[in-house]
């Protein structure tokens, strides 16, 4: 069962492009072995986003193949216990995820709208929304219902491709300010690097 997935603009910025994204209101908190992550205020919220880069050794197409697999998806997504496939309605899939958080936070879950693009020079882009409805409400998760991010995927050469993982939501509930701080580093620094494992191991043998 395929579809866009997350779970969710930059390639891996050089020296060059960090005015521009300090000027957006950016600011680098983690730079280690081949990916940065930038961390911003949200106004209106006492989370902060997070926007992940990194460059892997793969195509677009192998890229996109791993994320329409939600089976497989949900094992490099960081925190992802269960995915699975609502309804697709042209460019756009809808999603229903669960999640497996370190200890004080509860489970939630939340359905994801994915809409699907690609520009003139081959980008993928996936734009993330949260939508409340489509699936029931139940008492083992907390329901997260504001939720915004994208995945860009940029081909950079032959076999090669620079992806961004950017991310703003409400987990709704309570969550300790140390898990919170954990989360916006952990989670674009573990996606983006089991999936360039995952990738540049599945591109040898393609």
């Amino acid at each position: 069962m395929k579809i866009g997935v997350l779970l969710p603009a930059l390639c891996l910025l050089g020296a060059s492009l960090l005015a521009p994204v300090q000027a957006e209101g950016w600011r680098l908190a983690h730079d280690e072995d081949g990916i940065r992550v930038y961390l911003g205020d949200v106004p209106g919220s006492k989370y902060q986003r997070f926007r992940g880069v990194a460059t892997i050794k793969a195509s677009v197409r192998t890229l996109m193949d791993l994320q329409e697999n939600l089976r497989v998806a949900c094992k490099w997504l960081y925190g992802c216990a269960a995915m699975r496939l609502l309804t697709v309605e042209g460019d756009s899939t809808w999603v229903y995820l669960t999640t497996e958080l370190p200890w004080p936070a509860s489970p939630r879950d939340m359905v994801i709208r994915v809409q699907t693009e690609t520009s003139d020079d081959g980008t993928l882009i996936r734009h993330l929304s949260a939508v409340p409805g489509l699936v029931p409400n139940t008492p083992a998760f907390i329901r997260v219902r504001q939720l915004a991010g994208e995945w860009r995927m940029r081909p950079i050469g032959d076999q090669q491709t620079e992806v961004t993982y950017q991310l703003e939501a409400d987990p709704a509930g309570d969550i300790p300010s140390w898990l919170a701080n954990q989360f916006v580093i952990d989670a674009p620094v573990v996606s983006l690097r089991t999936l360039r494992a995952v990738a540049e191991r599945q591109g040898v043998h393609d």
